[in-house]
């Protein structure tokens, strides 16, 4: 239990220092800490990363930063493909599974390692992105390509939450990013919102099919709550470009570490 604990602890912070798409670790830290399966550590990871999402969801709303209704769009859209994810990852060989998220741990290590060392860069130009937000009152002009792109993410980050057990923000984010002209920090918080609505329904699919060890999620959940409240206290410190780089380059080799216990 106390090492449950202390693995949702760090997870937490992770999340708060590194943003939306640091829980990704959450499963690989069960892996290798408590000796689970990725389809065992899934639901717990997904539980963890969940609590904390909805955590900094709330925080966003309260800031007037989450654009609830793209939210709710993208999470439908990802409801619906969760379970398909949870059923794909309870029927595929657990030494694949393995291999499959370590290889996606890579490619968001390589994600942030360039992100992190290219020069910012504003949100996206207004007329370029699909979703763009009225001059008259901030809300998005929906229009279909609008709602067909934010809907396609949210699926891929749905079916990706139930095969992996991760919450999505490594899919979301860029989404975001790449489909609106919102600012980083309303694209990270609509993001966690959208996490939190995915993360309840696969959690919920996962208990009714009893695949979620209590004794281990509970603890591990509780400790990323707090790693979550501590850690914001530390973000406006220490969060940059370097703590980006140490992320991405801690994934990798953690990544690398999943390839080679999946193959010894």
């Amino acid at each position: 239990m106390l090492t449950a604990a202390a693995l949702g602890l760090v997870v937490g912070l992770i999340l708060a220092l590194t943003g939306a798409g640091g829980g990704i670790l959450a499963v690989p830290l069960l892996v290798f800490g408590t000796g689970a399966g990725v389809a065992e550590a899934g639901p717990i990871g997904l539980l963890a990363v969940g609590m904390a999402a909805a955590l900094g969801a709330v925080l966003g709303l309260r800031a007037g930063i989450v654009r609830y209704r793209a939210a709710m769009l993208i999470a439908a859209a990802g409801v619906l493909l969760a379970p398909a994810g949870l059923w794909a990852a309870r029927s595929a060989d657990a030494r694949w599974l393995g291999v499959l998220f370590a290889l996606t741990l890579l490619y968001v290590a390589f994600r942030t390692y360039r992100q992190a060392a290219a020069p910012a860069s504003g949100a996206s130009a207004r007329g370029q992105a699909p979703c763009v937000r009225s001059t008259a009152d901030g809300r998005f002009v929906w229009t279909r390509p609008c709602a067909r792109a934010l809907g396609l993410s949210g699926a891929a980050a749905g079916f990706l939450s139930g095969l992996l057990g991760v919450g999505g923000g490594f899919v979301m984010v860029p989404a975001l990013q790449r489909y609106t002209d919102l600012p980083i920090q309303s694209a990270v918080a609509t993001s966690l919102a959208v996490i939190a609505i995915i993360s309840s329904a696969g959690v919920a699919t996962a208990a009714a099919q009893g695949a979620i060890d209590w004794p281990t999620a509970a603890p591990f959940a509780a400790g990323a709550l707090a790693g979550m409240l501590g850690g914001r206290s530390l973000a406006a410190r220490i969060a940059g470009p370097l703590l980006q780089k140490g992320f991405a380059l801690l994934s990798a080799l953690v990544a690398l570490g999943m390839i080679g216990k999946a193959f010894i």
